[in-house]
């Protein structure tokens, strides 16, 4: 016989929309530019009224529309279903079984995942990390920025220092490694000795080419070298981290936690750091926080600053938050930093909102 006093909590509906939105500085890596950021806002109703939100973060503008579908598909056979995350990742998983939970298909099932423990966290009336077993305290960050070159990888990074930052991360790769010590020099002069200063390389450089860059920046005080080089080449990963002696640091491409497993089976990586959409939602980063404490790995996040608070504040090896913001102009009460670290928000589930106004005037609508 059903509870009466706490009857079960039922899917509703599930709605997403497309937004494109201006960034104050495009993303320039060494493999391409994001010169805007194409989003997937999701919302996850419930028939007690909880609503749960989601971003999703599509890279391009050319997989909006169809990542979108995906979720509006997906959500359309979870009607009536138990807001009961674990549950709706295992009914996922089988219905996905032939087409396989990967690309769209994940990030969209993550999507759904994320929205899901926002909208039960609502229901509680509890933040996302209190719902989790844990409690809201701040999560030191770096300020992630791009290619930048010198010039405005300068100002960029003393601004960084000056709000409280502890960590900055600049994207490397330039034509020439003279170039790339250019840019890495002339950070560290501006940041001094106690500011961490990590490189990212996108995937941008073959194995031996990664280890002759990598040898020469070991003079130059970096804390840590993300995807040198393929990120599915976790072999190559593992020689280049054999041959260099700065941590070699991965994951934000692992889609799922079996992925990740298999990466530190083959000893790719000496820091992880799992993005919260690619490795499947609050349920996937659940299970990969596990994978990094077994093997006393510090687990950092990638972008999704939002719900990755709440996320690493419950993570056993928690390293540092990602602050990439990609989402603030459509959020009604973005993620705020403080002396370089952020605290979740004391509002019941994520505290993401949407800005309706701002949503409307960024909204790419289906053709």
């Amino acid at each position: 016989m059903k509870n009466e006093v706490n009857p079960e909590i039922l899917i509703s509906e599930v709605q997403a929309r497309s937004v494109n939105v201006p960034l104050e500085h495009p993303v320039r890596t060494s493999v391409g530019v994001i010169a805007t950021s194409p989003l997937v806002l999701i919302d996850l109703q419930a028939n007690d009224g909880s609503v749960g939100r989601a971003i999703l973060f599509t890279y391009t503008p050319a997989a909006l529309e169809a990542t979108r579908q995906m979720v509006m598909s997906l959500g359309e056979g979870l009607k009536g279903q138990p807001l009961a995350p674990f549950e709706l990742d295992r009914l996922l998983a089988q219905r996905l079984r032939l087409l396989g939970r990967t690309g769209i298909a994940q990030m969209a099932c993550a999507g759904i995942d994320m929205a899901a423990w926002d909208a039960l966290a609502v229901a509680r009336k509890l933040p996302l990390v209190e719902l989790l077993g844990g409690s809201r305290r701040p999560i030191p960050a770096y300020d992630s920025h791009g290619m930048d070159g010198v010039e405005l990888g300068v100002e960029r990074a003393k601004r960084a220092v000056a709000q409280g930052f502890g960590a900055i991360k600049t994207k490397v790769g330039y034509a020439t490694l003279a170039e790339d010590l250019r840019v890495v020099r002339a950070l560290r002069q501006s940041i001094g000795a106690d500011t961490h200063l990590l490189v990212d390389y996108n995937q941008g450089l073959s194995v031996p080419e990664a280890v002759r860059r990598i040898h020469a920046l070991e003079g130059e005080g970096i804390s840590w070298v993300e995807e040198p080089t393929l990120q599915e080449d976790y072999a190559g990963h593992a020689r280049i981290r054999e041959k260099v002696r700065l941590p070699i640091q991965m994951g934000e491409n692992w889609c799922g936690p079996g992925e990740m497993a298999k990466a530190l089976e083959a000893g790719a990586c000496d820091l992880v750091m799992p993005d919260a959409m690619k490795i499947g939602g609050v349920t996937g980063w659940l299970r990969a926080a596990a994978l990094a404490q077994a093997r006393g790995l510090p687990m950092s996040s990638h972008i999704f600053q939002e719900v990755s608070v709440h996320l690493l504040a419950v993570t056993p090896t928690s390293h540092l938050l990602e602050r990439m913001d990609l989402a603030s102009p459509v959020l009604a009460q973005p993620l705020t930093f403080e002396n370089g670290t952020a605290i979740a928000p004391e509002r019941p589930g994520t505290g993401i909102a949407w800005n309706e106004d701002a949503v409307r005037r960024f909204e790419v609508k289906a053709r």
